[in-house]
């Protein structure tokens, strides 16, 4: 009953932890141009675009969850907990370190971490959702690009729409992207909530998919308040109709692929379309910033990340390799003292270079 009552906790805590980091971040365009002025309110229609993306088409990503990456037998209240617990507990750690995941892929990768310790495994299905994590959010930077010359074509051509009652209709059309945009993340990311429960026989399918919303909704609403003034104070160089291309594109986009029962990054797939419109007024200098260097990270650290913090729970609690544990403990050992030495030698250098200069130049006077 004990370890019932924790993979609840653990599920819902995970959700409305997505609700205010990710998917409160739909709003931020609409919030953020003035289209809708109190951030209450862009929460509130936030919160109800997620819950019904949840209720009406958060089914078929939750069945890949459940069941398209390891057989749903291995699924268990046990397994469940620590899938859910690696998928948070990657999350917590990251937000501490101020890394941004994706609570997809963290999900996938804790689900695989899983199938690697029971050794059983379906490659193809994982291969086809990382194949999309890459070709989706390439997809979104270059048609955006597109429809971002376009608009700036017809915003030079068409000065009308700078008229009061024009900007009134785009705000509208902001509010309504946004709305899709928190529509769309209610169909893909409410099942890396509860996916693992439906797959243990906890909950159904609808229960399951209509309280994981609700709790994805309410932690958008209360919690999610910083994350769209963050969100929202970021993107304010958008027009209104760039603005409501990111929103839309990401939305259909996302939305795409939850009709195919595909876990998507959401939270990428936004980034470059903002990129891809950055890319058509700018553009090579927005690459000054390592941009696609932080991308890549995320991308990468995301699943490996839950992986090995879920294949370590399999080994140490449910079935006990010792050898195992010990080598994944020694390679994170190995990797994070690798990467301490870098910095160490980076830092070496930089005191080099500084102090050299510093000597030249009292040699020079």
């Amino acid at each position: 009953m004990t370890v019932i009552v924790l993979v609840f906790i653990a599920a819902f805590f995970f959700a409305i932890n997505i609700g205010a980091s990710g998917a409160a971040a739909t709003m931020g365009i609409a919030y953020g141009s003035g289209a809708v002025k109190n951030r209450r309110l862009a929460l509130l229609i936030c919160a109800a675009g997620i819950f019904l993306g949840a209720a009406l088409g958060g089914g078929e990503v939750a069945k890949t969850l459940g069941s398209g990456l390891i057989p749903q037998n291995v699924i268990n209240i046990n397994i469940s907990l620590i899938i859910l617990s690696a998928a948070t507990l990657s999350l917590f750690i990251a937000n501490i370190a101020g890394i941004p995941l994706s609570t997809s892929e963290v999900t996938v990768g804790a689900i695989v971490g899983v199938g690697i310790a029971y050794k059983t495994l379906y490659v193809g299905t994982l291969l086809t959702i990382v194949v999309l994590w890459l070709v989706i959010p390439l997809i979104a930077f270059l048609l955006a690009v597109i429809i971002a010359k376009f608009i700036k074509l017809t915003e030079d051509r068409l000065q009308f729409l700078n008229q009061k009652k024009w900007m009134r209709f785009m705000g509208i059309l902001v509010v309504c992207t946004g709305f899709l945009e928190a529509f769309s993340a209610g169909m893909n990311n409410v099942a890396n909530a509860v996916g693992p429960l439906i797959a243990a026989g906890l909950i159904s399918m609808d229960s399951g998919i209509a309280a994981g919303g609700l709790f994805v909704a309410a932690g958008a609403l209360f919690l999610g308040g910083r994350v769209v003034e963050t969100n929202g104070k970021k993107i304010t160089q958008l027009s209104l109709l760039q603005g409501s291309a990111v929103s839309g594109l990401g939305a259909a986009l996302v939305i795409g692929a939850s009709l195919f029962g595909m876990p998507v990054p959401q939270t990428q797939i936004t980034t470059c379309s903002i990129l891809g419109v950055g890319f058509a007024d700018k553009g090579w200098k927005i690459w000054e910033k390592d941009i696609i260097g932080k991308l890549l990270k995320v991308w990468i650290v995301s699943p490996l990340f839950s992986l090995v913090i879920s294949y370590n729970l399999v080994k140490i609690f449910l079935d006990f390799d010792i050898y195992s544990v010990v080598i994944v403990i020694a390679v994170f050992v190995a990797t994070i003292g690798s990467i301490s030495l870098l910095k160490s030698s980076d830092y070496k250098k930089t005191v080099f270079y500084k102090e050299n200069a510093r000597v030249k130049k009292a040699g020079g006077r």
